[in-house]
C-alpha cells in the first residue's frame, strides 16, 4: 500500500503502519460527497476511521482531541474551551487528523491524551476545518500534533502537514481561509498549501491584533515542497513585488498594510519561498498580481 510519498521519503513510513490511519470525527450530516475526488494524489491510501461526535460512545475520542488541543495552544493562551469545540467546530464542519491504535501508543503521548481503559483509536494530531458562506471557501481553525509535546526522536515526521493536507483532499476544498499570529513559526508550515492572499495584516477585532488573515487557493503542486525542499511552482510568474515590505515586528507596518487593502489597493499576497527562508519575525515583500 506504498504510495509515491513514502516510497519517496523513507521518513513518512509511518503512514503505511497498518496500526495508523487517518480519522474524520464528524456528524452523519456533514461527510463530504465523494471524498478525495478533487486532487488527484495517491497519498492518502488507507480508508478513513469515522467517528461520529453526537454519539456518546465517541466522547472519549473527543476527550483526548480536546486534551492534544489544550496541550499544544496552551503556553499561548489560545486553547479552545469545549463548548466552542461543539458549537463552532463540529457543528458547522469536520475535525480531521491520524490516529493511532491505542495499544501502540507511545508512553509519553499516552501521558498527553489519557485515553481511557478500552478505547481502541487514539489521535495523533487534529485539524479543525469549517464551511464558510462563500462558495468552496472553509477556513481553518485549528492544527496540531502531538510532536509539539514529545522529544524530536519520538515525533511522526510531517504529521501536522499532511493532517491539514488530507482534510483539504478529503473534502475536495478549493479555497481556505486561516488565522495566524504574525511572527509565529505557524506560517512557515500554512504557506505550503498555495498562493498566501492577505485579507487582514493587523486585526483588532481578533484578541491578538497582530494577527493575518490569509486566503489561498488550495494547490497541491505547493504540498510536496514541504518535503523536498524546492521553490514553490510559478509564483513570480503571477505575481510582482507591490514596491513595499510588512514588517511583523512593527504595528505601524501591519497597520499600513491593512489601510492598502481595505481602501481596495490589493489584493496583496506573500509568497512562501520567502517565508519559508526567513525567520518568522523578519520584514516580507508583499506582492500584488501581474
Amino acid at each position: 500500500m506504498n504510495s509515491s510519498l513514502t516510497k519517496q521519503f523513507p521518513k513518512l513510513s509511518w503512514l503505511d503502519e497498518d496500526y495508523i490511519r487517518p480519522y474524520v470525527y464528524v456528524r452523519e450530516e456533514n461527510k463530504i460527497s465523494n471524498p478525495g475526488s478533487l486532487f488527484k494524489l495517491d497519498w492518502f491510501q488507507k480508508n478513513p476511521i469515522y467517528k461520529n461526535p453526537l454519539h456518546v460512545s465517541e466522547v472519549d475520542f473527543a476527550d483526548q482531541i480536546l486534551r492534544l488541543e489544550g496541550k499544544a495552544f496552551e503556553s499561548s493562551n489560545m486553547a479552545m474551551p469545549r463548548w466552542v469545540f461543539y458549537d463552532c467546530a463540529i457543528i458547522p464542519g469536520f475535525v480531521a487528523g491520524f490516529a493511532i491504535k491505542t495499544e501502540k501508543l507511545p508512553a509519553k503521548m499516552r501521558e498527553v491524551l489519557k485515553p481511557n481503559p478500552g478505547c481502541e483509536w487514539s489521535p495523533l494530531s487534529l485539524f479543525i476545518i469549517i464551511p464558510t458562506m462563500g462558495k468552496g471557501e472553509w477556513v481553518a481553525h485549528n492544527l496540531c500534533s502531538v510532536n509539539s509535546l514529545v522529544d524530536e526522536n519520538e515525533r511522526f515526521y510531517g504529521l501536522g502537514f499532511l493532517s491539514k493536507a488530507y482534510a483539504l483532499w478529503h473534502a475536495n476544498i478549493e479555497v481556505c481561509c486561516g488565522i495566524t499570529q504574525w511572527g509565529a513559526h505557524a506560517i512557515k508550515l500554512h504557506s505550503h498549501y498555495g498562493a498566501m492572499e492577505v485579507l487582514t495584516s493587523y486585526t483588532p477585532v481578533h484578541s491578538y491584533a497582530r494577527t493575518l488573515t490569509y486566503r489561498l487557493r488550495v494547490d497541491p503542486d505547493y504540498w510536496m515542497r514541504f518535503f523536498d525542499h524546492k521553490p514553490a511552482v510559478n509564483f513570480k510568474e503571477h505575481f510582482r513585488p507591490a514596491g513595499f515590505q510588512i514588517d511583523p515586528t512593527q504595528e505601524s507596518s501591519l497597520r499600513d498594510l491593512q489601510t492598502r487593502i481595505e481602501k481596495g489597493q490589493g489584493p496583496f499576497f506573500l509568497e512562501a519561498n520567502e517565508i519559508r527562508k526567513l525567520k518568522p519575525v523578519d520584514p516580507l515583500t508583499v506582492f500584488q498580481p501581474k
